[in-house]
C-alpha cells in the first residue's frame, strides 16, 4: 500500500511540461470508491489558507476533516475521521480542475478512488 502511494506521489510530482494547476476554494461534488469497493458520494469544501495549503471538509456519509498541499499538479491531503481514524488521499489535478486521486486509512488493508469535481 505504501509502495502504491509514493508511486501515485512520485508520478505525480515527477510530471514535467504541465503547466501549473489550480486548486480553488468552494465546494466540490464528491464520487468514490471505498476500501471494499463500494460507492459512495457527497460533498468536499476547499478553505485556501495559504498558495499552497488549505482546509478541506468531507461530508460524505461520515464527516472528515484535513490539511491540504497543492505542489504542481499534486494535491495531497491528511485527514481525520469523526472515529479518530487518520487517513491519507494524493490528487492529480486535472485541467478543468477536477482533482482524481487515491486513498487510504491508517491500520486498513486497501486503497479507495475518489473524484473531487467543482460545483
Amino acid at each position: 500500500m505504501k509502495t502504491l502511494i509514493m508511486a501515485c506521489l512520485a508520478a505525480l510530482l515527477g510530471a514535467t511540461g504541465v503547466a501549473r494547476a489550480e486548486v480553488t476554494a468552494g465546494t466540490y461534488t464528491v464520487e468514490g470508491t471505498n476500501l471494499d469497493g463500494s460507492s459512495y458520494g457527497g460533498t468536499a469544501t476547499i478553505e485556501l489558507s495559504s498558495e499552497t495549503t488549505c482546509h478541506i471538509h468531507w461530508s460524505t456519509g461520515t464527516e472528515s476533516d484535513g490539511i491540504c498541499m497543492l505542489y504542481d499538479n499534486a494535491f495531497a491531503a491528511g485527514y481525520v475521521f469523526e472515529t479518530g481514524a487518520v487517513g491519507l488521499v494524493v490528487y492529480e489535478v486535472m485541467e478543468d480542475g477536477t482533482l482524481e486521486g487515491v486513498w487510504t486509512i491508517d491500520g486498513q488493508s486497501g486503497s479507495g478512488t475518489e473524484r473531487l469535481i467543482p460545483q
